[in-house]
């Protein structure tokens, strides 16, 4: 059996007054890479929300018991194969998610896997991106009036990478930054890839610096830990905009 958190509850759809759901699938990669707002908004929806870790099996879900796949962050490279051979299992899983029609979101290295599943390359950025910077909306035609509708043209989000990717063949580009050209994309109107991490809540962003901190190096986009911390306004508005994106996959789904 698969490992897997699970909670269950309805949510009422006002439209047709009947009873709904969207059944949640996450992939997480460690124990830190926990969900934060990700979780608040399903209990908040009352969404089903189940997690797999591919690092403890090889036995995913049945395809047809998740509406929407959310790929989490994760301290691993891509293709680090060698010390991670779960790897493979999890991007053919992503792959057949997709071949199936999956409405799925990619955070870090989801983002990543993301990419790499579509064709596109993977490759360590020029800089690292360690803390809160703003990232900008790429108002190209292709992206109009859909999935960069009503978000702002910036926002202060946290960043923890060195890696970046290309856009995949017949993506759109959504977001940029100073530091990393490609911040995110859309491709074929349901896959969603963002390069940071608009899911961290307090506790998150802590836990990540205890971890990896001695690790932080120097660099023209690596906060001071104390730059890090208590950014309450920040947190504020990158949990409203998890949640506008949250939304939206849930009208994509029910669609």
């Amino acid at each position: 059996m698969f490992l897997t958190d699970t909670f269950f509850a309805f949510n009422l759809n006002e439209k047709n007054n009947i009873f709904i759901f969207m059944k949640i699938l996450v992939l997480q990669h460690s124990a830190l890479n926990t969900l934060g707002t990700i979780e608040e908004y399903a209990r908040t929806k009352n969404h089903p929300l189940e997690s797999t870790r591919f690092y403890k099996t090889k036995n995913p879900p049945a395809l047809d018991s998740f509406d929407f796949l959310i790929i989490m962050g994760g301290p691993m490279g891509i293709y680090d194969y060698a010390e991670n051979p779960w790897l493979r299992y999890e991007k053919t899983f992503i792959k057949q998610a997709i071949e199936e029609g999956k409405p799925v979101l990619g955070i870090c290295l989801g983002a990543q896997l993301l990419a790499d599943v579509l064709g596109a390359r993977v490759y360590e950025n020029e800089n690292r991106e360690m803390g809160w910077y703003p990232v900008k909306a790429v108002r190209m035609e292709e992206n109009k009036p859909g999935f960069l509708k009503g978000l702002p043209e910036e926002i202060t989000v946290f960043n923890w990478h060195s890696r970046t990717f290309e856009l995949p063949a017949g993506a759109g580009h959504l977001f940029r930054s100073e530091g990393c050209k490609n911040q995110g994309f859309i491709f074929n109107g349901r896959i969603v890839a963002l390069q940071f991490h608009p899911e961290v809540h307090e506790e998150r962003v802590e836990s990540m610096i205890g971890r990896f901190g001695g690790e932080f190096g120097n660099g023209p986009f690596i906060q001071r830990k104390e730059e890090m911390v208590g950014q309450e306004k920040y947190l504020a508005s990158t949990k409203e905009f998890m949640f506008t994106v949250l939304d939206r996959f849930e009208k994509l789904t029910y669609s």
